[in-house]
């Protein structure tokens, strides 16, 4: 159990079975203190981290890892470096998925998403579920509170995070598994604290995109520049988590990486009953940042089931708004929610969902179809798909314009036709560059009958190009007229 006795290495080369380059970190071990009778205290295994540098773009690489000099190396893998941040260049595949945790539809998932072969993995939050494995039993509960009212605390059973870890292998052995954190990741235990085992067992690239925190990074993978987000630490606009995302967004240079991709936990559009409205104070204090800057896709989980968003912002259909997608269904120990806030008898009371951080934003809708409202009654006509399945999403990058995004569902047989849900995500930048700084709702979809260009609907760039057209052909009216008057006088 003690670091300092096992080395931490890396071996790696261009060749299989030639390893040029070697490179040493560091080892750690993590306790889960439990500060009640009857919960067992956990010592985690020797947990290592190796950062390579220097590694070529789109290159692939082989490896083993372990301690040489004890003749403890791993087999050999190999994975293959990210494209070079250009707009002609793009992962092959970004599998995405949340709420996975260990059960038998997390086998059929990583079944199916291994067998779409992609190139890169967005974990969402709420990995492993060892927050509940033994008080549940091993059998779902939809509301932990509910089910197990004198809990003094979820046990946290950490052995889960190992055999979790071993399932996983086989996948994130070879390609790069991005996280962001869950509320299934807090995991408290004695003295406050929490996330022991998230923050000791997966390392991100923090310090590279000028985070001072491994719950909110960003990084680039072709022509993506994707922006993980925390919502269990402090997302208010006075906080860090805001500055750097501000600053952050600030830097991203479209015209090298055309494509913004978002992610956390929680989704901040849901129309089921389950989370429902839970995130509105994160949403209020940075969707119209987001928005300003032009994000393209936000994907989250949390909510057990899966949902498409039409581009929306502020609850209105926006073209200029990011398509959210809500992909909760991996396989997680709770159970798929099937219930819709729409439902007649479903809404959930203002009491309910309440976030396991921030605070509490609930709001009846003050216009269109579900005003004075707390719930639609009918679905929301900002959520496009949603259907109670577990699956797996790939979203494949094709262009600067265009990119697919396909969802699988679990209880389909697994072939090219399987998609339960399928898009084109199309960017549309010049319809949106009067964004920054702009952050009024366009209330028209491209199908609304009320969309032209009158001015109640035209988007303010297409105005301006609009009014332009109309001062260069007054313009020249002028000059014309005046051209013809001194014609006629001679």
């Amino acid at each position: 159990m003690d670091p300092s006795t096992v080395a931490s290495e890396v071996w790696y080369g261009e060749e299989s079975g030639k390893y040029s380059f070697v490179k040493r970190g560091t080892a750690t071990v993590y306790s889960q203190l439990y500060p009640f009778e009857g919960l067992l205290n956990y010592t985690s295994a020797i947990i290592h981290h190796v950062r390579l540098e220097g590694l070529k773009l789109g290159k692939r690489y082989y490896y083993k890892c372990g301690d040489s000099s004890l003749k403890a190396l791993s087999k050999e893998h190999t994975f293959e470096t990210f494209p070079s941040s250009s707009p002609n260049m793009y992962p092959r595949r970004i599998a995405v998925v949340g709420d996975l945790g260990l059960t038998g539809n997390t086998t059929t998932t990583i079944d199916h998403l291994s067998q779409n072969n992609p190139s890169i993995f967005l974990m969402v939050g709420d990995l492993s579920y060892a927050n509940q494995y033994l008080t549940t039993g091993g059998k779902g509960a939809p509301c932990f509170s509910c089910a197990f009212p004198d809990a003094p605390i979820r046990e946290t059973y950490q052995p889960r995070w190992d055999g979790w870890g071993r399932f996983m292998e086989p996948l994130t052995s070879k390609i790069p598994m991005m996280v962001i954190e869950g509320n299934h990741e807090i995991e408290p235990q004695v003295g406050g604290m929490s996330f022991k085992s998230y923050l000791a067992r997966f390392a991100v690239p923090s310090e590279e995109c000028g985070s001072n925190s491994s719950f909110y990074y960003s990084f680039n993978a072709g022509g993506v520049h994707f922006i993980m987000l925390g919502a269990y630490v402090d997302y208010n606009q006075s906080g860090a988590q805001y500055a750097w995302l501000k600053a952050d967004l600030h830097q991203v240079d479209r015209q090298v990486t055309p494509w913004l991709v978002a992610a956390w936990h929680p989704p901040w559009y849901n129309s089921y009953s389950s989370h429902y409205q839970e995130f509105e104070c994160m949403r209020q204090e940075m969707e119209a940042l987001l928005y300003q800057h032009g994000v393209d896709i936000v994907f989250s989980g949390h909510v057990h089931a899966y949902e498409r968003m039409n581009r929306v912002f502020n609850y209105t259909l926006d073209r200029c708004g990011p398509v959210y997608i809500t992909v909760g269904d991996g396989g997680n120990i709770e159970q798929i929610d099937i219930d819709h806030a729409d439902d007649p008898g479903k809404c959930p009371s203002k009491s309910a969902n309440i976030p396991e951080f921030g605070g509490v934003c609930h709001l009846n809708f003050s216009s269109g179809p579900a005003k004075g409202k707390f719930c639609w009654e009918q679905q929301p006509e900002w959520s496009a798909f949603r259907e109670s399945s577990f699956g797996h999403g790939i979203l494949e990058v094709i262009n600067s314009t265009y990119a697919l995004w396909t969802w699988h569902r679990n209880q389909d047989i697994y072939g090219e036709n399987s998609s339960g849900d399928q898009i084109y995500i199309v960017r549309q930048p010049e319809l949106c560059l009067m964004n920054i700084g702009d952050v009024t709702p366009r209330t028209c979809s491209y199908s609304s009958p009320q969309c032209s260009s009158s001015n109640q609907c035209a988007s303010q760039g297409v105005q301006y190009i609009y009014l332009f057209s109309l001062l260069i052909i007054g313009s020249l009216c002028v000059i014309l007229g005046e051209l013809w008057k001194t014609m006629f006088f001679w």
